[in-house]
């Protein structure tokens, strides 16, 4: 497969800058891989596609303000890092920019000392691990430091950081599972009301989310990893919906990501783990345990995309994205959503 096979012409007026004020207002294209019609919806009406006895899989992963602006303690060069993974001992896989400047040694300063860096380590992808040194409790410093890192495509400021969580998160990751935006307490409330099972798990969003596939042969891309976890409780509540002939809904591709690694792993069977995944989902892929998902518009040529066409086949997927860009849909992260019905 050419990474040209999953290309597609995007005017840059339908990327999303700004969400919606109603989160569950966002348009909703149906896809349905059997027939391959599409329908044109609201999210609230998603509702419509879960029955009772379902399991609908959030990921519960909470943004944190990862994103931080400093100097650089021997010249007052600002440096910008962007905080990616947690390797204990206060010390960080990063994202620095200008990433030159950052040698071994190399410390940085943040709000007036209260936060400071060094490097440690240089790494083969161009990213750096820092050790940070600082008084007191670090998130609670990274809170009153730190921005929300939004996407590079989006160029407005976020007013209320609060609008890139989902109204579900808990556990501290480093970016949103932006599928997940679009979904209101209330919304959750109806879908339980009707016996659907909703279920969490955790995927720390890692790297990949910020690095696009820079080959031609999509065989040759190598994803980074990713931590997941999803508890015994979770899992039982899984393999019960399985057995009841029911659908498993994933929400967003880190879920999905997520419920494949385990399959995967466990030959079809949903057994409680945690670890790192770098699995890469593309057509031919076998799919072991989710039946549907919602997901929103991702990225030209990006291995999202790839995930999609594998369940839905990539010609259907490609017109349906040509029918959301007749239709101006709102693309990526604040944009609008597709529901991707079950192929079988």
């Amino acid at each position: 497969m050419n990474i040209n096979d999953f290309d597609f012409d995007l005017p840059e007026e339908l990327i999303a800058q700004t969400p919606l004020e109603k989160r569950s207002e966002s348009r909703l294209l149906i896809l349905d891989p059997k027939t391959e019609e599409l329908e044109d919806r609201h999210f609230y009406n998603i509702i419509d596609e879960l029955e009772a006895g379902d399991a609908l899989v959030l990921n519960n992963t909470r943004v944190l303000p990862a994103r931080l602006h400093g100097e650089r303690a021997e010249t007052g060069g600002h440096i910008e890092l962007l905080l990616l993974k947690d390797l204990g001992q206060n010390r960080w896989e990063t994202l620095a920019k200008p990433a030159r400047k950052m040698k071994v040694g190399e410390e940085v300063v943040f709000g007036d000392g209260r936060l400071k860096a060094v490097v440690v380590e240089v790494l083969d992808h161009g990213g750096r691990i820092v050790e940070f040194k600082y008084n007191g409790i670090f998130l609670e410093i990274l809170e009153s430091l730190g921005e929300m890192p939004l996407p590079p495509y989006i160029h407005e400021q976020l007013e209320d950081q609060e609008r890139y969580q989902t109204v579900f998160a808990k556990e501290n990751g480093s970016a949103a599972p932006t599928a997940g935006l679009h979904y209101t307490p209330e919304l959750l409330e109806k879908i339980a009301d009707k016996g659907v099972e909703i279920v969490e798990l955790t995927l720390h969003v890692g790297l990949g989310t910020f690095r696009p596939v820079s080959v031609d042969n999509v065989d040759e891309h190598q994803m980074h990893s990713e931590f997941y976890r999803l508890t015994e409780e979770a899992a039982a509540q899984l393999r019960a919906v399985k057995a009841s002939g029911h659908k498993i809904v994933a929400s967003g591709t880190t879920s999905i990501r997520t419920l494949e690694t385990i399959g995967s792993k466990f030959d079809g069977d949903i057994q409680a783990d945690s670890g790192w995944t770098d699995i890469f989902i593309k057509p031919g892929y076998e799919w072991k345990v989710v039946d549907a998902f919602n997901t929103n518009f991702h990225l030209p040529k990006s291995t999202l995309v790839m995930l999609v066409a594998a369940f839905a086949g990539r010609d259907f997927v490609l017109d349906a994205y040509q029918h959301a860009i007749d239709e101006k849909y709102r693309f990526f992260s604040f944009g609008d959503a597709m529901f991707v019905r079950p192929k079988k």
